[in-house]
């Protein structure tokens, strides 16, 4: 029995372990996972099997389409009918009315119904759009996975620079604490001021105060992160990139913006204009439908209708309906105009998009080449205010130095950092911001 307690008790603690792990992810693991969890791309896949089944559906209205009727009737009142009493008897006085009620009490009715459209100018058009409109949900489906991967790339790429952040601030800790720690030992052998201890314990306050934010920062940088991610939110992650070998990794930083998934979908839309307007042109069409019907009757007095020796009488035929338009005083003119000058209207906005994305290739290539430069100044002044804080640490422990000028240097390597990492964000998000404008992210 103690047996058995301890194994249940360790298969709890096994279980709660397992809840509690970490999972790690790579930005190419991060985003596999969003493409196959994030809700928004399982939607746009839907609209893709949704678009498919519309195409079915319009494909089938111009197959054969067949339905069954059936009626009961049960006359209260069977109708009366009048008639001239010559129709009976030719020696009637002329004027005289016969009135009878006609028909049975009972009738019942089946009919099989058998419809196919011949012709419909509008079908054939709505063929065509159907299957260009499942295409067109495509390209709509793949703008939401690269509106995912961009969120994705853009979190983890923050998250990977905060941590790096976190890495930093913890050696300057580090370094501040060693730092606190020798000079504890002037102090006590009144080798050393109890004003300059305070401001070397204020420094090392203030480093530890910024690794707290810095941590604060990476953990809603890894909220963020599951986020887009379509991770639950009540796991945690852990992330493995590097900030460094995002920056050096080869960039591809020339490309078509005609290849832009926005420049597509309003070519798309352009489309859509275009069957709009043939469908408008088919209203002056003739259509042409062919129908079948075969059908039973049957009146009694009495309800016998399972009585298989009374009759059923049978009707069949079949016949074609053609409808052509002559007249509708303007109406189909002025919708087809409409639909004309919406197609204008979507052509110039199409025009107006290249346009624009041009200007942001140039102003995406401008940003990125500031951002570069930006950055390797950046590194290299957070190098020289590293060696500046680092050798001021030495003069202090040696006790040439000085505790107030330890402070402004370490707030200098501080500010230095914060510009570094600032500049690297810049950086990944430029890059990130020309490759989404030439359709790289999907791509890679």
């Amino acid at each position: 029995m103690e047996n058995s307690k301890l194994a249940v008790g360790i298969l709890l603690l096994l279980s709660q372990f397992s809840f509690a792990q970490t999972t790690s992810f790579s930005l190419e693991d991060a985003k596999s996972y969003a493409l196959e969890h994030n809700i928004a791309v399982k939607n746009a896949d839907m609209d893709i099997t949704i678009a498919e089944h519309q195409k079915r559906e319009t494909i089938a209205m111009g197959l054969p389409q067949a339905n069954i009727t059936g009626s009961f009737n049960n006359f209260l009142n069977l109708p009366v009918q009048v008639l001239d009493a010559s129709f009976f008897n030719p020696n009637a006085p002329a004027g005289e009315l016969v009135s009878f009620r006609a028909g049975t009490d009972y009738s019942s009715s089946a009919t099989l119904n058998v419809n196919q459209l011949i012709f419909n100018g509008s079908y054939f058009v709505g063929v065509q759009l159907s299957k260009k409109y499942t295409e067109m949900q495509a390209n709509a489906a793949t703008l939401t996975q690269e509106d995912v991967l961009f969120n994705v790339i853009q979190t983890y790429e923050l998250a990977a620079v905060s941590k790096a952040n976190v890495a930093f601030m913890d050696s300057i800790v580090t370094l501040t604490q060693n730092l606190v720690e020798k000079q504890q030992n002037y102090l006590e052998l009144g080798l050393m001021l109890q004003e300059d201890m305070d401001q070397l314990n204020y420094g090392l306050f203030s480093a530890k105060q910024s690794l707290t934010q810095a941590k604060l920062q990476y953990n809603n940088a890894l909220e963020l992160l599951k986020f887009s991610m379509g991770f639950p939110m009540d796991q945690s992650i852990e992330i493995t990139g590097d900030p460094n070998k995002m920056i050096e990794s080869p960039k591809i930083e020339s490309g078509d913006i005609h290849s832009n998934l926005s420049f597509q979908l309003m070519a798309d839309q352009v489309t859509l204009s275009e069957f709009n307007v043939k469908n408008n042109k088919a209203a002056y069409m003739p259509t042409l439908n062919g129908y079948f019907q075969h059908g039973y009757n049957a009146y009694r007095n009495e309800f016998n209708f399972f009585n298989s020796d009374l009759d059923w009488f049978s009707q069949t035929s079949w016949g074609l309906q053609l409808n052509v338009p002559i007249l509708s005083s303007g109406q189909r003119y002025y919708k087809t105009s409409q639909a004309k000058l919406a197609l204008l209207k979507n052509q110039n906005s199409l025009e107006q998009m290249e346009s624009s994305l041009t200007m942001q290739e140039i102003q995406a290539k401008n940003n990125l080449t500031s951002a570069r430069s930006n950055y390797e100044l950046q590194q290299e002044n957070v190098r020289l205010a590293q060696t500046i804080y680092e050798n001021q640490v030495t003069k202090q422990e040696i006790g040439k130095g000085n505790s107030i000028v330890v402070t402004q240097k370490y707030n200098q390597l501080v500010m230095a950092q914060a510009q570094l990492v600032g500049s690297t964000i810049e950086l990944l998000n430029a890059q990130l911001a020309l490759d989404k404008l030439y359709n790289n992210i999907i791509k890679n």
